[in-house]
């Protein structure tokens, strides 16, 4: 297979044009773990290139086969035309165009969260993210949602793209298995959640109920608000309920993606404990 070793070849231009956000169906996966967690999601990859003189690496050879058997496209490229293709200041061996999951809301609130399907919690769990215009921060909020088993993500407001490039590195693959929608604005998303029967529980750094005290035991919209400014007033006063986690002075807030974190894993540890109690309960 011929290497691609100009800068001019075409293929830049959609990379980076993908790497910027102009084409919407499109999103950019850089790195191995990323491809292969891409390959295992059932997503479809329209492009991938692979670094010449990489399948030195087991993970990239590996990876090459799996294309190959799959009838996957794929060029190989020279290091000054990857280090074009990849957004990262250290290029990586693989990048790849693919397609955008669906981001609607039916996803998030059709289906549980992998832990609530296996472990019969009935209720679901989901996360607004408002106005976290870090993709960083929202990349590791993904991350968080799906390893506390929420059902699903809606993105809101002026947030960063869940599937922008940096932020589908922060998700470490988990933006490609759990279901994300995207909202206008914060008020329509929960609207949107009430309608599908969710209490509106805001994050708040003071006033709120001690977080270890919250019971999370009915289906509930969690709001996580953006860096700095957290979430409007009017949006805080309208929930169902505030919750406040407990700090030590001087501190007064944490970053959006530990609130949710430390917020969301209580929520787990819960309905994990209730779950438990109910089946031993039942036990004859």
């Amino acid at each position: 297979m011929p290497t691609v070793t100009s800068r001019q070849n075409p293929i830049v231009a959609r990379y980076r044009a993908a790497a910027r956000g102009d084409d919407p169906s499109l999103m950019l996966l850089d790195g191995v773990h990323l491809l292969a967690d891409a390959l295992a999601a059932g997503v479809v990859l329209h492009d991938v290139a692979i670094a010449a003189g990489a399948e030195a690496r087991d993970d990239v050879h590996a990876l090459r086969q799996t294309l190959e058997r799959g009838g996957i496209p794929f060029v190989t490229a020279s290091a000054a035309v990857m280090d074009a293709l990849s957004p990262v200041r250290s290029a990586s061996p693989v990048v790849a165009l693919a397609a955008r999951p669906p981001v609607v809301a039916s996803r998030v609130y059709g289906a549980l969260g992998p832990h609530g399907a296996g472990r019969g919690v009935t209720s679901a769990l989901v996360v607004i993210a408002a106005a976290i215009q870090d993709p960083g921060n929202l990349g590791a909020i993904v991350r968080v949602a799906e390893a506390s088993g929420a059902a699903g993500l809606v993105v809101a407001g002026a947030s960063a793209d869940p599937f922008g490039w940096k932020a589908l590195r922060g998700s470490m693959g988990s933006a490609l298995r759990l279901p994300i929608a995207i909202a206008r604005d914060l008020t329509s998303a929960v609207t949107d959640a009430r309608g599908h029967g969710c209490r509106i529980v805001a994050t708040v750094p003071r006033g709120g109920q001690p977080l270890f005290a919250h019971r999370f035991a009915a289906a509930s919209a969690i709001l996580i608000g953006g860096e700095g400014p957290g979430l409007a007033r009017e949006v805080v006063d309208a929930a169902d309920d505030r919750v406040t986690i407990p700090m030590q002075s001087p501190v007064e807030s944490l970053n959006a993606a530990v609130t949710a974190a430390v917020v969301l894993f209580e929520a787990h540890r819960q309905r994990v404990h209730d779950t438990d109690h109910h089946s031993a309960a039942a036990k004859p």
